[in-house]
């Protein structure tokens, strides 16, 4: 793992850059990360992407509050205030735009790399990072081959820019897994999110883990193992499917 910083609009974003062994080039994934900000479980995600031989790169979303310690998940998800502070230090300044704005900067650096293969890159995302991937599929359709969410929130609501809203014009093939318990992903969202996907011509699979909100990470108190198995099954089918150029 490589730490770096990323020139973006509004400033020096770190970032953390895992390329497989041996020689490339790779496919490239870029990584949205949880509300939960950077934190070894995070880096995890990096890690493992890289050694099934994907250049992966994880930026710090939460670049625009400053420096921070890592977070404690269990006492975010036990503690109102803690989750206070997370939504309006660091959420509130890293909003769609800002992130799509920083996504451009995030995938040039990804094309000048020598040791990635040219031509769309997979995205992937996790709670909140699961609405950017998404996103970003829209924002960015010719760079974009692959768009996964996991427990991602807010995938298709009445706000001006909620991701269903880009349907029309993602050409990636999408994956949406969805918490069977998750306020912020229920099924008529999920019926929603389905809806504009077909009617757009998306290729797409929409599933529901029995599951809670923010299943994936070993350091939160709703951590499934097996569940967070079948994420990445699911994952590097994808990428498989869409990155073999």
């Amino acid at each position: 793992m490589q730490r770096i910083t990323i020139q973006t609009r509004d400033g020096q974003c770190p970032s953390y850059v895992y390329r497989p062994s041996g020689r490339g080039p790779w496919p490239a994934v870029l990584v949205f990360m949880d509300a939960l900000a950077i934190r070894p479980a995070m880096l995890e995600i990096g890690e493992r992407l890289s050694a099934n031989g994907y250049f992966t790169l994880l930026p710090d979303l939460f670049y625009r509050s400053g420096p921070y310690e890592p977070m404690d998940p269990k006492k975010v998800f036990s503690d109102p205030e803690q989750r206070r502070i997370l939504m309006e230090k660091f959420r509130a300044p890293a909003t769609t735009a800002n992130i799509m704005s920083d996504t451009a900067s995030f995938l040039d650096f990804i094309a000048a790399q020598p040791d990635v293969k040219p031509g769309p890159i997979g995205v992937t995302g996790y709670c909140w990072g699961g609405m950017l991937s998404l996103s970003a599929a829209g924002t960015f359709p010719e760079r974009i081959a692959a768009a996964a969410s996991f427990h991602g929130g807010g995938l298709a609501t009445d706000a001006p820019d909620s991701p269903h809203r880009l349907a029309a014009k993602i050409r990636a093939r999408v994956y949406v897994a969805g918490a069977s318990e998750d306020a912020s992903f229920p099924d008529d969202m999920k019926a929603r999110l389905a809806q504009a996907l077909t009617e757009a011509g998306v290729e797409h699979k929409i599933e529901t883990y029995p599951a809670r909100h923010g299943w994936v990470f070993r350091d939160t108190p709703v951590y499934d193992a097996a569940g967070a198995e079948r994420h990445w099954q699911s994952l590097l089918a994808l990428l498989a499917a869409t990155l073999a150029y």
